[in-house]
């Protein structure tokens, strides 16, 4: 996938004082066309990142709630057409300039928008305008930024070691957005691009207040459950006032709001595994962890009434796993020398321990 640059400008973007409060600006270096930017220094910084963009991997439905890497959609009201997109409108001005004047002005009226972003960072911002060798009709935008490194030092005299660079960047942790978005080479998205920043960054989220994101599989499955459970509440108690509906409710909501949940004995486990097959369609890979005491359990949630059981045995949780083999990792392990005991005499175990417990410390 071999691009070639149209238009290329280099911009500084200044924060003096704290980022949310302090004063921002910009200062335009140099805009550069495509016979140019062969022969400059930017093109040996800049070598591959459009391709490595261009082919980075990307999920509508993030399988993390804080994805780096997003589509984003413009958004329209309905009847209007994209160009009542203010966001979607920038990026079309860039497309469309045909000469350096044009593309650098449109540019400053793009740069000042982002100065709006709340937390700017200083760095630099690069903004091409590109065409894939195989489709030169169809123009594509680049917003590429790079913050300032702190702490960069270059190899100086004998007498000196070292000297301090101001205004250091590097292309590592470069954010970066691409429109229009490319799902297939060759095939481009009008309504989509594609944004990429470090997860706890919404410096682009931020700028482009016009797109909006699809929800991450967590953010989904969650808006499930808890569709799951209102419906519960509603179909046990139709009468909003009943007291002890209101008294689920903010049993419900408390536990929704936990970050670290207890198992809530509220479903049998048929109701439980009728919800979780609505969630398996959404997305059939979707994982199942938890935590049992001291030991992480992590599987599919297809899994689960399956091949992953959880029951109560004398007052006690129980994990059963089902499987054909066993696997073990590297490093040995005395376990893995065992000749497993039946199931029957392994439950009868655990009963006797919590008796034993019970005898104990019987208060």
């Amino acid at each position: 996938m071999q691009f070639s640059i149209q238009y290329l400008s280099f911009f500084v973007i200044q924060v003096e004082g704290s980022e949310s409060q302090g004063t921002r600006s910009y200062k335009h270096y140099q805009t550069l066309d495509g016979y140019e930017y062969i022969d400059s220094e930017i093109k040996k910084f800049l070598d591959g990142e459009f391709t490595r963009i261009a082919k980075r991997k990307v999920e509508k439905n993030p399988s993390a709630e804080q994805a780096p890497t997003k589509i984003g959609t413009f958004i329209v009201e309905p009847g209007h057409e994209l160009d009542s997109n203010p966001n979607f409108n920038l990026f079309t001005r860039l497309r469309a300039a045909d000469d350096k004047e044009d593309f650098k002005n449109a540019c400053d009226d793009l740069m000042r928008s982002y100065l709006d972003t709340s937390a700017v960072r200083g760095g630099a911002m690069i903004i091409v305008q590109a065409e894939l060798a195989t489709h030169s009709d169809t123009p594509i935008i680049f917003l590429l930024k790079c913050d300032f490194e702190q702490k960069i030092a270059r190899i100086s005299d004998e007498k000196s070691l070292v000297n301090q660079v101001e205004m250091a960047i590097s292309a590592r942790n470069m954010k970066s957005i691409q429109y229009p978005y490319m799902p297939e080479e060759g095939m481009f998205e009008e309504w989509e691009l594609k944004i990429h920043q470090s997860s706890h960054a919404r410096y682009f989220e931020d700028f482009l207040k016009f797109v909006t994101y699809e929800q991450s599989i967590p953010e989904i499955v969650n808006d499930h459950v808890m569709n799951f459970v209102q419906d519960y509440v509603e179909t046990k108690w139709p009468d909003e006032t009943h007291e002890e509906r209101q008294h689920v409710e903010r049993e419900l909501e408390f536990w929704a709001a936990s970050e670290k949940r207890d198992i809530q004995e509220k479903w049998e486990p048929e109701a439980v595994v009728e919800a979780a097959e609505r969630i398996i369609e959404i997305k059939p890979e979707i994982e199942l962890k938890f935590r049992i005491g001291d030991t992480m359990v992590r599987g599919r949630l297809a899994d689960f009434g399956d091949k992953i059981h959880i029951a109560k045995v004398n007052g006690r949780y129980a994990v059963i796993l089902e499987g054909d083999s066993f696997v073990f990792d590297k490093g040995f392990s005395p376990v893995e020398l065992l000749q497993p005991e039946s199931f029957e005499v392994v439950a009868e175990r655990i009963i006797q321990k919590k008796d034993e417990e019970t005898e104990e410390y019987p208060f």
